[in-house]
């Protein structure tokens, strides 16, 4: 019984990892718009679990969603770029960069212009999905899109058509027979069906209604917007700007109100002024820019380079250089409206209270609408709700407890203090700006090393400010530390060791998302590590590479992308060989190098008793002229990228299609042992890679 079930659990484990997975079907519709103009409409229905990748992906991400129409023969011209929705956008700790990708469904728009007797548009898309544990490579589908004018061909016709690939097309609400065909004289909007599949054609009808998924994403990225303008109020309250009016308009408050409840009223009343006020300025980014655009524009070169000069304008005023103010004739005119009295005088005071406090605030704001900008949508309004909320709190509690007011430390010089630190804070923010920047223009200006030793020069100059070595304008006579500063400065102090050893390639976990990829550097492969021709050698080593490998950064396991290569120094060598299914793209990949294959234990198998060979299915490098050969998956396609050539080889001989896959062969290239997906089990994975070098002989 025993042995039973363990041969059931293998079974299914071969099962499940010898799968060719479909999680995405496209389907394209055409709306019209003018006699000319038409908009070509394709959505992609995503499996629950799965998320397809946007079209606009930074340099070094994932595969972005790419369309192509085929415009060649000059019958019709695009308008613009094809749109996309919104999606949901995330700091991917992997590839250390804003990834936009979508769940469950996604729409994609372009309008075309008509300029002779066209009645279908064909196009390709190529896109890449991953799940939690696995990523599939880079998949070509071909679109068919059929102008309204030109009535779509019969179930009979469409039957023979079965290469290239799959395609099937249908109006929507297609009647059951001829004759009800030949009556519906109105024009529908046609839908096209393209069924994602490897190795079958098969022609349907199909009538899809799509309704709007619940955007959980969306709703958590918000909520943490809200928290950030939370905890961005609260600190602003210790500005020097800020804090002294708190006792100040409570006071006046509980005075000039004749009952202590008609002081809790207008305090409430002023608290609520302030929130309507920094939500309208949020609604206001809104309306002016539009909610898609600036998500478009967080992900754009120029979008980073003017959030940069910001940020270092509002980082040198918080020194103590300058200060942001606004005009006085607005702070004049709108304390001659608070001596109105009421409700209105009572906004006008808020509306001071927010104009007096600019200089202090203004960085503030804008620090939430440029990390709300990323959202998109309402991401800026609930920024300014959850900032206002901050800000406008005190004043009601302190009005409603006005013996509260005892237990508030008294203003002094801390407060300037705490402006400066601020300021510190606000500069390193800026270079991420300008490393996003970078990033994409792929200048190498600023690399990881500079970018890290900027970060060191930063926080260690503020440790010496903490610690009184430095003073700047507007800072007290400082005759002694306090136990606090002196415990912030330590802090920042151990912060600042602890990324000096990022120069030389550490990875720096605890800042992962800020400085850009460890491949981003002058040095990739670790200090000591130069790339040579053939490969990358230690600079104390007199070892050369063989020919076709290089060293992995930032493990320098030996590895070779080539699969005739790599077996031939296998058997050169006497070792095994581990192939490794993989993509640039794959985030669950990259989690695998960095958190298993890290592991001393497993990196010395790697390292010593296998030779491993990474095959990238995303590899986008065009085949030789002579290596381009037919596809056995897709009659009629042929293998033009080394990334199809290595896709193909793992989806005949492994029935899979998904990455991370690891594969132990001898150099007759039979398996060793069932090969595993991704396995971040460190124990797992180790206990497989021992059980199958065992078995070589």
């Amino acid at each position: 019984m025993k042995k039973l079930i363990i041969l059931l659990a293998l079974f299914t484990l071969s099962i499940g990892n010898s799968q060719i997975f479909e999680p995405v079907t496209w389907t394209t519709s055409v709306e019209k718009i003018s006699d000319t103009e038409y908009k070509l409409i394709s959505k992609a229905s995503i499996e629950s679990g799965w998320h397809l990748y946007s079209q606009a992906v930074p340099e070094g991400g994932p595969v972005a969603t790419t369309f192509t129409y085929d415009d060649e023969d000059g019958t019709f011209k695009t308008l613009g770029n094809t749109s996309e929705e919104e999606g949901h956008t995330i700091d991917d700790p992997i590839f250390e960069m804003k990834i936009k990708f979508f769940e469950k469904r996604a729409n994609f728009e372009q309008k075309i212009k008509v300029l002779g007797g066209k009645q279908v548009v064909n196009a390709t898309v190529e896109f890449m999905v991953c799940d939690d544990t696995k990523c599939l490579p880079p998949k070509e589908v071909d679109l068919v899109f059929n102008l309204p004018a030109l009535k779509p061909a019969k179930k009979e016709e469409k039957a023979k058509t079965t290469n290239p690939p799959v395609v099937k097309a249908q109006p929507e609400d297609t009647p059951s027979s001829d004759s009800e065909l030949k009556e519906d004289k109105i024009e529908k909007e046609e839908e096209t069906v393209v069924e994602d599949k490897v190795d079958e054609a098969a022609i349907a009808v199909t009538k899809k209604t799509e309704k709007p998924s619940s955007d959980s994403g969306s709703k958590k990225g918000l909520w943490t917007i809200f928290i950030l303008g939370l905890g961005a109020g609260f600190i602003a309250l210790f500005t020097p700007c800020v804090f002294p009016l708190i006792p100040m308009t409570v006071s006046f408050f509980t005075k000039q109100s004749k009952t202590k409840a008609a002081g809790i009223k207008n305090a409430i009343i002023y608290g609520l002024s302030i929130i309507v006020i920094y939500v309208v300025l949020g609604s206001a980014v809104v309306a002016i820019f539009g909610a898609s655009a600036i998500n478009e524009f967080s992900t754009g070169v120029t979008f980073n380079l003017i959030f940069f000069v910001v940020i270092i304008i509002f980082a040198v005023s918080f020194l103590g250089a300058f200060e942001i103010m606004l005009p006085n004739s607005w702070a004049n005119k709108v304390d001659r409206q608070a001596d109105r009295g009421g409700l209105i005088g009572i906004f006008f005071m808020a509306l001071a209270l927010a104009i007096v406090s600019f200089s202090c605030t203004g960085p503030f704001v804008g620090n939430i609408i440029v990390l709300s900008a990323s959202k998109g949508g309402l991401a800026p309004v609930i920024g300014m709700l959850g900032f206002s909320t901050a800000i406008a709190l005190p004043f009601a509690l302190f009005a409603a407890f006005p013996g509260w007011l005892n237990s508030l430390p008294k203003s002094g010089g801390w407060l300037n203090t705490v402006k400066v630190v601020l300021g510190f804070l606000e500069l390193a923010l800026a270079f991420k700006f300008l490393s996003n920047a970078d990033l994409v223009l792929q200048l190498h200006w600023l690399e990881r090393e500079v970018f890290i030793a900027i970060w060191i020069a930063i926080f260690g100059a503020l440790a010496f400010y903490l610690f009184g070595k430095i003073q700047l304008p507007h800072d007290s006579p400082l005759t002694h530390i306090s136990v606090g500063r002196l415990s912030l400065g330590l802090i920042v102090l151990s912060f600042t060791i602890y990324m000096i050893p990022g120069l030389w390639g550490a990875p720096l976990n605890l800042i992962s998302a800020f400085p850009p990829p460890q491949h981003y550097s002058e040095s990739p492969y670790g200090v000591g590590f130069a790339k040579t021709g053939s490969g990358s050698v230690s600079a104390d080593s007199h070892e050369a590479i063989p020919e076709g490998a290089h060293l992995m950064p930032p493990h320098n396991i030996l590895a070779f992308n080539d699969y005739d290569k790599g077996l031939a120094y296998a058997k050169k060598v006497g070792k095994p060989v581990m192939i490794d299914f993989t993509g640039h793209a794959c985030v669950n990949c990259r989690k695998m190098e960095q958190n298993v294959w890290v592991k001393p234990k497993v990196l010395d198998i790697l390292k010593k008793d296998v030779v491993l060979i990474s095959l990238y299915v995303d590899d986008k490098r065009k085949l030789e002229a002579n290596e381009v050969i037919d596809s056995k998956l897709r009659p009629g396609k042929k293998l033009k990228y080394i990334g199809q050539k290595w896709s193909e080889l793992q989806a005949v001989k492994y029935k899979t299609n998904s990455q991370p896959f690891y594969v132990l062969m001898d150099h007759n290239e039979d398996n060793l042992i069932d090969p595993v997906a991704y396995t971040p089990d460190v124990d797992e994975y180790y206990t497989w890679l021992k059980a199958g070098v065992s078995k070589f002989k």
